[in-house]
């Protein structure tokens, strides 16, 4: 039995039903309720659930919305859908992340299904067999308290964090989840097995807090409880809408790169709704909706040519993307979990 289907015994034991079973959008009056379209989101609900209604109000379809937790980002609903492979309950999955979808797709849960309103979007974020499409993505950066560094310490790239003048002050979400999931098999697909398991031994040595999710990281960065984290850009800039005294750094622009992560939409294979869940794909992957993502406290960068960036972060094409084969990446997920698992003591 491997770890994802393991995981989700875990899961749907501990945690049970409930877990999924709230967070559904309520739909306006004027919503046909005979047409309908179900969508798993594991993308923060604040941030989504603004784009799902403006869907339901200009398309007049009901959007039954099903969020993740904090805690098992992206992992939870991965999960679910692989059980519920044999009778589809979602048409549709919006994924924070791309490891989660590639997961999916080498478990045959999704279809493929190429949306008109993806031909804009560049070659490196759509799978060239149509079983996902990125969209309006985030990266992975440190955080840092304004009041507790000075600008000349910050750390400018993630093998800082394993200095010694960093010891006990840095904390990170826990690795088997989310985007953090995501970055560690990224570093261990960039470096190698023998230099990922030098840098998290340093990091462990150094006492690096390992805590539940990047709003926990940027939290405890906020309130001074460590001085820096790592964490994505949605993250950082609800901290710094808020006027505390967090400020972030896109880590490695001279070395491996930043981490870049875009949302991925796929349709689910044997899905319910199969035409509502096309016509919900093509909305969310529309310049609309990454012109909302953008000017939301989401602060997400448009893949699409010709869609303005959120003012507070820098385009796409300023920033030197960490070289990634997304697939090679989602490949090692479970291998590098595995091998962390006692080096962090998780």
């Amino acid at each position: 039995m491997n770890f994802l289907r393991s995981s989700f015994i875990c899961v749907a034991i501990t945690l049970g039903v409930s877990l999924f079973s709230c967070s559904r959008s309520e739909a306006p009056s004027s919503v046909n309720d005979s047409r309908k379209v179900t969508i798993y989101v594991s993308t923060d609900r604040p941030f989504a659930e603004p784009v799902l209604q403006a869907y339901e109000k200009k398309a007049g379809v009901k959007v039954d919305a099903v969020y993740d937790t904090e805690e098992t980002k992206s992992t939870g609903l991965a999960n679910r859908l692989i059980a519920e492979k044999a009778r589809p309950q979602a048409d549709v999955f919006w994924s924070n992340e791309p490891v989660r979808t590639l997961v999916l797709k080498r478990n045959a849960v999704l279809t493929p299904y190429v949306s008109d309103f993806a031909a804009s979007l560049p070659a490196a974020f759509k799978d060239p067999e149509g079983f996902w499409t990125g969209f309006s993505a985030r990266m992975r950066v440190v955080a840092f308290n304004r009041k507790l560094v000075l600008s000349s310490d910050v750390p400018k790239s993630i093998f800082d964090l394993a200095d010694a003048k960093w010891k006990e002050q840095v904390a990170i979400a826990d690795p088997r989840f989310g985007t953090t999931s995501f970055h560690v098999a990224a570093i261990y697909t960039v470096l190698g097995d023998q230099k990922g398991d030098e840098f998290f031994r340093k990091l462990k040595a150094n006492g690096v807090k390992v805590v539940d999710g990047n709003s926990v990281v940027r939290d405890m960065v906020a309130r001074g409880e460590v001085k820096v984290g790592l964490t994505d850009t949605d993250d950082a800039n609800v901290a710094i809408k808020d006027k505390l005294p967090l400020a972030m750094v896109f880590p490695d622009r001279e070395g491996i790169g930043v981490p870049v992560m875009p949302n991925m939409v796929s349709l689910i294979a044997g899905a319910p709704h199969p035409e509502e869940a096309k016509k919900l794909i093509d909305f969310l992957l529309s310049a609309e909706s990454e012109r909302m993502l953008a000017k939301s406290d989401a602060v997400q960068i448009p893949l699409r040519p010709g869609v303005e960036p959120p003012p507070s972060l820098p385009a796409l094409e300023s920033i030197k993307p960490m070289t990634l084969d997304y697939q090679r990446v989602a490949d090692r997920l479970e291998e590098v979990i595995q091998r962390l698992q006692p080096i962090l003591g998780l």
